[in-house]
């Protein structure tokens, strides 16, 4: 596992994102995509995330962003490599998070993989894998 995670950090990459990019929305998330040009490097897709205020204190917003993380991170390696994404939480999303505190699994997951397959992103299940 690589120490440097792939994300997007600068305004300029989101700004980049949301004018030029395309979006598809849930009633949890918004995702932003966008086609790096051929010029860029970078290993593999990359990921920015926005989790507003309304979403709650500190505390809540990190918790959002670590499992949005942990969700893009279990499809990143069945993503184009050539392409950015940002994720933007709804306060729906806590309903779905409250859910996994009670016990339900993968509620999160499910939703970005979701979105990622509305977007187009063909995404192919771990049980069809093998």
């Amino acid at each position: 596992m690589t120490s440097k995670r792939p994300r997007l950090s600068r305004s300029s990459d989101f700004q980049r994102i949301y004018r030029q990019g395309s979006s598809t929305a849930s009633r949890f998330l918004v995702l932003y995509s966008f086609r790096r040009p051929a010029e860029v490097s970078a290993d593999g897709p990359r990921l920015g995330l926005s989790v507003s205020k309304k979403i709650g204190g500190a505390v809540v917003r990190n918790r959002v962003k670590r499992l949005l993380r942990e969700a893009f991170g279990s499809v990143r390696e069945q993503l184009a490599e050539d392409h950015d994404f940002v994720l933007i939480a709804r306060p729906p999303l806590l309903e779905l998070i409250a859910r996994e505190s009670e016990g339900e699994k993968g509620l999160v997951s499910a939703a970005v993989r979701d979105l990622l397959a509305r977007a187009g992103f063909a995404l192919v299940d771990s049980a069809e894998q093998s």
